[in-house]
């Protein structure tokens, strides 16, 4: 009996991975790969892919304040940018991308000068990078060594970096 189950055994361990091998053979030739997107699609997991918008955590936190920020103002958006990020240190990292899109969202709401406005520094200073890299310089607006603008409308202008303030 102990031989039988031996020689079973060891039958059954050569048979097998031949038997898995030639199904997934046959199971991936099965498969049309080149097929129109109008035929019968075996795939359908990847068929949905571009049609939904993304889940990744930092995709629905830029959504999420962007519409804060068209909802209410970009202070209260670059708030709980900074608040989510510090709760939770995995979107550190997506951080400046989040807060430069909301800076050109903010350019597009309100305009280049009311919009750079509300930067602060938040993800090192990227709000503010997104409103002049929308603005642009010719905004009436002078660079200083942060690399934010300001205008004569927004306070006194420091002088850091040798750039005087350019009037409209």
């Amino acid at each position: 009996m102990n031989q039988a189950a031996r020689r079973f055994g060891k039958t059954f361990a050569m048979v097998l991975p031949v038997v898995l091998v030639l199904s997934g053979t046959l199971a991936v030739a099965r498969v049309p790969w080149s097929a129109a997107p109008t035929e019968a699609q075996v795939l359908t997991a990847s068929s949905k892919r571009g049609t939904e918008p993304s889940r990744a955590p930092q995709d629905v936190l830029r959504r999420r304040l962007l519409a804060e920020l068209q909802e209410r103002n970009p202070s209260v958006a670059l708030t709980d940018l900074q608040s989510q990020t510090a709760q939770q240190p995995t979107l550190a990292r997506y951080c400046g991308d989040i807060a430069r899109a909301l800076g050109r969202a903010a350019v597009a709401k309100y305009g280049p000068q009311r919009a750079q406005s509300f930067a602060r520094p938040v993800c090192d200073t990227s709000f503010a990078t997104g409103v002049a890299s929308t603005a642009g310089t010719a905004d009436g607006g002078a660079a200083d060594s942060s690399g934010t603008y300001s205008d004569d409308t927004d306070g006194p202008e420091t002088g850091f970096g040798g750039g005087s303030s350019a009037t409209n």
